[in-house]
Order: structure tokens, then sequence, then C-alpha cells
């Protein structure tokens, strides 16, 4: 049985799943969802992650959600280059490290301007009080910060010379507010260095063909019917506003 993962390229674990399993050549069926349509409650999908999040796999009889995981399952079944997940001991620790940061850190942050500099006012037509933008904005700016000073330092990449799972998956992430209209990379030389460095070791079509959808989000919204998000916007805005 082929190798079944379910993705909605709007969603950065999604993409960093996607980009490596196209990168590694691994064979996969796409099954696509549409979480903001809200296919993830479907019955069908909720055999497959009763979490009802994507990404999520099935291999087989065996099924595995969380981007992390699946991306470690992948790494270790199809044994791929070693410098995406490092056997030696301190380069997979730093990897480790970036990836069980940016859990609490820069996901939110980049997540919550990408709601409310475009889904809240210009899909769901609710008004954002500028103190919650100014705060989310100083969020984001002392994660980026963090990803520089802290995990990037004067490296190339996030461990070294070569890209990991941890540059890949800090990429997704930081495309997030880009899509919603805010270039993170305008005033950050550094950082802007490393997304060419990241999308030129995944490749420029791949990456991409990857963020199509969330550089055309902005496009996007001005035609998207907001009534598809009302079964989510009690829970939006308890999270964001």
């Amino acid at each position: 049985m082929v190798l079944e993962i379910y993705l909605d390229l709007f969603s950065q674990p999604c993409r960093s799943v996607y980009i490596f399993a196209k990168k590694n050549n691994i064979q996969f069926d796409f099954k696509k969802l549409s979480l903001m349509s809200g296919e993830q409650y479907g019955e069908e999908f909720g055999k497959i992650n009763i979490l009802r999040k994507a990404p999520a796999i099935r291999d087989g009889d065996f099924c595995l959600a969380e981007s992390v995981a699946i991306m470690m399952y992948l790494v270790e079944k199809y044994k791929t280059p070693d410098h995406w997940y490092p056997a030696d001991l301190q380069k997979r620790a730093r990897v480790n490290e970036y990836l069980s940061w940016q859990h609490s850190a820069l996901r939110p942050h980049g997540s919550k301007i990408f709601w409310l500099k475009l889904m809240i006012p210009k899909v769901m037509g609710v008004e954002v009080p500028q103190e919650k933008m100014d705060a989310a904005l100083e969020d984001l700016d002392g994660s980026l910060k963090l990803v520089e000073e802290k995990f990037l330092q004067d490296r190339p990449f996030i461990i070294g010379d070569q890209i990991s799972l941890a540059d890949l998956v800090a990429i997704v992430e930081i495309m997030q507010p880009v899509g919603a209209g805010l270039d993170v990379f305008e005033t950050r030389p550094k950082l802007s260095a490393w997304r060419d460095r990241v999308r030129d070791a995944i490749g420029s079509d791949l990456f991409d063909e990857s963020h199509q959808g969330i550089l055309s989000a902005q496009e996007m919204a001005k035609s998207m019917d907001g009534s598809k998000l009302q079964h989510f916007k009690s829970k939006i805005m308890k999270r964001f506003l």
C-alpha cells in the first residue's frame, strides 16, 4: 500500500512534511484536506487521526499524527540523508532543541499575525484592536531575533553547513506572516540570506510550489466566503482576540 499523507498546504506543518517527502523522493498519495472548511472533522479522517489535525499519515495499518513525529518516522523508514536529522549526538540535539522551542514560540506568533492581519479583518469582517496587533508584532519580533541570535548565529544553517529539519520547520513558519502581507525579511538581511540558502537547498521550484497557496492568501481572502469559518469563529476569537 502506498504511503498516504493528509495535507493542507495553507498549514505550516503540512508544508514541512510535504517538502520533506518530495525533496527526498518519498512516494506518497497526497490526500488533500481543507482545514478552513472543517474537513478534518469528517468521519473518514477521524479514522486516520482522532486528534482532527493535519498533517497525518497512513502507512498500511499504521497511522501517525504531528509533523515532527511524521518527519522523524520518514527519516528512519526511508533512510534519508544524514544532514536532515544527523546521527551525530550533538548535532541531533541541536535539531531537537529548535524543534522543541518553536512549538511555543515562533509557531504561535507567526500564526497569530496571519489571523490578526488577514483572516479576521478581511474574511471574518471583525476589527482587530491595534493593541492586539502591536503585541503580536512584538512577540513575533522577539522570536525572530532568537532565530537569528540563538539558533542561527553566524552559521549558514541552524546546525551548520547543511540544511536540517530545524531549518525546514523554521522557514515554513516564518513564511506564514509573509502570506498575510508582512515581509519579515525586509529589515533582516541575515534572516533574508538564510531564507535564500534554505530555498536553494530545498530547490526553488519545490519551495515556490509549496508556498504558492499561502503567498496568494491575500487574493484568496478577497473572494473567500467568511461563512465557511463560522464553525470556527468562537474558537478563533477566544484564541486570538
